[in-house]
């Protein structure tokens, strides 16, 4: 068992999103990975998809999910479900920051572009 400070861990940056892994492979982990993450206002994810099933939990903020050629408008108190191999992207829309939880079936968390191939993110370098 295991007590992590989320203040002390590392953020990494793309523009208009912050990102913090909460928890992962590297603190002992085998089959889940927790990310935070902030997406100022007009931000959004790049448009990508993973090889495990991710729920994303916003805290706070608006905005829509682009996935499986659908927009799906949420707000915050929302359950965003998303399954493996559906590529996706998520964009505030909102005025206000959007801060989420994610938590992903696999650890290491891979990311690929929407043709396949790998995108290595800040944090996983």
């Amino acid at each position: 068992m295991s007590v992590l400070d989320n203040s002390t861990i590392q953020h990494f940056s793309l523009p208009g999103l912050v990102h913090q892994t909460l928890a992962s492979h590297k603190d002992g982990l085998q089959n889940t990975e927790v990310w935070m993450q902030t997406v100022e206002p007009g931000g959004e994810t790049p448009v990508h998809y993973h090889d495990c099933e991710e729920v994303i939990v916003i805290i706070r903020g608006s905005g829509q999910l682009s996935i499986d050629g659908k927009v799906i408008e949420f707000g915050p108190n929302s359950t965003l479900i998303i399954p493996p191999d559906i590529v996706h992207q998520l964009a505030n829309s909102g005025t206000e920051e959007i801060i989420l939880i994610a938590s992903f079936s696999s650890t290491p968390t891979k990311v690929f572009t929407p043709d396949g191939e790998e995108l290595v993110l800040p944090w996983q370098i």
